[in-house]
């Protein structure tokens, strides 16, 4: 480190830039198991989820998306859909709410969502 910045810095961050004068090393052995918290879920099931869907305005996004919902949460009811039209009317944002009973259920719902041509995105 330059003398010059070194009554100028706290000693702290004089001691932090010093060159290190050793690679610490790891600990022999196997590592730790780390958790995948991928697998892991807040979501307690079964439990009411909503999903949004936003999707370009025509006449038969609302009832397709109806018809993928019903596919996965087979009670699922259309009464609880909720609508939100882009300011300018190009798209419409829908809010079902699907009984959801596993992650794999809902991973499946997201996909068949998503993959329809009429679906921009899923939240």
């Amino acid at each position: 480190m330059s003398e010059r910045y070194a009554g100028k810095l706290d000693p702290f961050v004089v001691h932090i830039l010093q060159p290190m004068t050793a690679i610490p090393s790891l600990p022999e052995g196997k590592p730790e198991p780390v958790a995948d918290t991928r697998k892991e879920s807040l979501i307690e099931y079964p439990s009411l989820f909503p999903v949004k869907v936003m999707g370009a305005r025509s006449d038969g996004l609302v009832h397709e998306i109806t018809q993928i919902a019903e596919r996965f949460d087979p009670a699922f009811d259309a009464s609880t859909i909720e609508l939100r039209p882009s300011k300018a009317g190009n798209y419409l944002g829908v809010t079902i709410t699907v009984m959801a009973t596993s992650r794999a259920q809902l991973d499946d719902l997201y996909r068949a969502l998503s993959s329809h041509p009429l679906v921009k995105v899923v939240l």
